[in-house]
């Protein structure tokens, strides 16, 4: 008995992969509709980055870095694609798996989705459809595969009846196309394996194939007709004789298998029917989308004037050493790290900050009463827990927006609480230290970045940016609730993942100049980069080469205590290969340590290096 050909396996890998095109471009279009976080796609890829064990995190972090989401919905494509093609294959055998694969996926998309933050019934709306229209694509698609490979063989065996093995079908997979094509075809006397109708179309026993099954005991030769006994294959001709007429199609050599036949037109014209289908799904889906975004929304906004201002720019800002990091980095170039895959599109006439838990009073408020409470402008510096030794996830700028300790003081915060729990739009959540808030550092619930509206994926229309804190804890971007509550009663999204509660920043710089392997003259060269310890400040920089003696490096001028600090020191380079370390001092005397730890739990530490050659 035969299993399925190379045609028929290629054929419905084909027909799986346009299938589950077709579900996910389907189902954007109708996240579009609904709620953007709701596609299949995006919610399982969400679901990943929850469940993704803390070591994957970080090697994906330090591998890919800002990219990690595109290479993780890459991922997550990938195996959905491969998922698709083995139902596909499936399918050509019958198609109840097939769509009992179907079923699977589309179940797992809905538990995706569901299971988000706030997640409603809506939530299901773009798997459901999806799943549908990838069920009637695939039905389409492996009835024509089935047909145009049915065709194919029987086109081949006329020319060779011994060429290829008949393919196998359960009688009941077939249903009588016309009445005048049924029957098996004969040509000389001789007959033949499949006949062919005078329109070019091949048929198994005068039938098409409408559905496979494995079970051995149901399978039978294309071409033999259920109701009739076998008859035996007819013997070869021999060499000398010419070969004798069959019915169908002239022969026009090696390239007639090929030949638009009526069987592989309707399968190429239901692939392209699919992939236009998943085309216009996925497109308009995301056009639908970005209609919805907040650009007008955020071109609107008038700020109103801080009632206190950012301190001036001192001089000396901004060192002349070409590749030294800006003081204030453009919203462009800012750092983004979160688990957002769809940057939350929220309008600022319907967002609200609700602070509750373990207060007097609940409280909450509006963007427009937000815009008339006394707002704050101060430089600050961001930094992230998995920002390595030299890494590049940290990076400042001027932030607008009202006091976060003010705000938890209107809401009268109870005896016992140490922690406030921030929720963003899309269900992340920061566990803050309360302590931290009230302790008269310039804690925001920030507006505006670098003198405009926050870029939607730095948290538009509000966000919180806590000095001092690595943001996992303290900078929850699309901030809607805050609860004031305990340690020991809840934890923010990282602390289960292995995350410390705390997140206090250490006291690092990096080396910005010169890079690493970088080719120098001999003479004066500058050795230059940033250090920091957010709300200590830094108080000393100092540079070494070849684990000798540290020298210390020019501290250019800043604002506050809450930002980065530039340095430099004038290396007289001599010829050779040298390792250059830097270390910084914070005001409260602490020197940054030698001992070099990882990412996790709380951050990295270690000296800054770089290794150059002089000649």
């Amino acid at each position: 008995m035969s299993s399925l050909s190379g045609y028929s396996r290629w054929r419905g890998a084909v027909c799986g992969l346009l299938a589950a095109a077709v579900a996910m471009g389907v189902g954007q279009l109708f996240a579009a509709f609904t709620f953007p976080a709701a596609s299949p796609v995006v919610a399982v890829g969400e679901v990943v980055i929850d469940h993704t064990p803390l070591p994957v995190k970080d090697w994906a972090t330090s591998t890919f870095g800002t990219g990690d989401k595109t290479v993780l919905v890459g991922g997550v494509l990938v195996v959905v694609f491969l998922y698709s093609m083995l139902v596909g294959v499936l399918a050509m055998r019958r198609l109840a798996l097939g769509f009992a694969g179907l079923v699977i996926f589309g179940g797992l998309g809905l538990a995706a989705a569901l299971t988000r933050h706030d997640a409603s019934v809506s939530y299901a709306v773009p798997t459901v459809f999806g799943a549908l229209a990838g069920a009637i694509a695939l039905l389409w698609l492996v009835r024509t595969a089935r047909a145009a490979t049915t065709e194919a063989r029987a086109r081949r065996a006329a020319r060779d009846p011994g060429a290829l093995p008949p393919i196998a079908f359960r009688p009941d997979d077939y249903v009588t196309r016309d009445a005048d094509q049924a029957g098996s075809g004969t040509a000389d006397g001789g007959t033949a394996t499949g006949g062919t109708a005078d329109d070019g179309t091949a048929h198994g026993g005068g039938t098409s194939p409408d559905n496979a099954d494995d079970e051995a005991s149901g399978w039978i030769a294309a071409g033999a007709a259920s109701s009739e006994p076998a008859q035996a294959e007819p013997a070869r001709p021999e060499p000398a004789r010419p070969e004798p007429t069959r019915a169908g199609p002239p022969m026009r050599g090696p390239a007639a298998p090929w030949s638009a036949t009526p069987a592989r037109r309707q399968f190429l014209v239901a692939a392209g029917t699919t992939v236009a289908a998943a085309a216009i799904g996925e497109l308009g889906g995301r056009n639908l989308a970005e209609r919805k975004d907040v650009t007008l929304a955020q071109q609107a906004i008038r700020f109103p004037k801080a009632s206190v201002a950012a301190p001036p720019l001192p001089a000396g800002i901004n060192p002349a050493v070409p590749g030294i990091t800006p003081f204030i980095t453009s919203n462009s170039q800012f750092y983004r790290v979160d688990t957002a895959i769809v940057v939350p599109q929220v309008s600022p006439s319907s967002w609200t900050l609700r602070i509750h838990g373990m207060v007097a009073r609940e409280v909450t408020i509006t963007f427009d009463q937000l815009l008339h409470r006394p707002l704050i402008e101060n430089y600050t510096t961001l930094a992230c827990v998995s920002d390595p030794v030299d890494g590049p996830y940290i990076s400042n700028a001027k932030w607008l927006g009202a006091s976060l300790a003010a705000l938890i003081r209107s809401a009268g915060p109870q005896r016992g609480a140490d922690q406030l729990l921030c929720t963003s739009v899309d269900g992340f959540t920061s566990g803050t230290p309360l302590q931290v808030v009230l302790d008269g550092r310039d804690a925001l619930v920030a507006v505006a970045m670098n003198g405009t509206a926050l870029p939607t994926e730095h948290g538009f229309p509000a966000r919180l940016v806590v000095p001092g804190l690595y943001g996992y804890v303290s900078a929850c971007k699309w901030v809607v609730d805050i609860e004031v509550t305990t340690f020991a009663q809840a934890q923010g999204y990282w602390v289960p993942l292995g995350w410390s509660q705390l997140g206090p920043i250490k006291t690092e710089s990096r080396i910005d100049v010169p890079t690493n392997g970088k080719s120098l003259k001999a003479g004066k060269v500058p050795v230059a980069g940033v250090a920091w310890a957010q709300h200590k400040g830094i108080e000393a920089v100092e540079a070494r080469v070849d684990h000798g003696p540290w020298n210390e490096a020019t501290l250019a001028s800043v604002p506050g205590i809450d930002t980065w600090r530039q340095w430099v020191w004038e290396w007289d380079a001599t010829p050779g290969t040298h390792l250059i370390e830097a270390r910084a001092t914070d005001k409260t005397g602490y020197t940054q340590t030698s001992v070099t730890e990882d990412v996790a739990p709380n951050g990295a530490s270690g000296y800054p290096s770089t290794q150059v050659t002089v000649s």
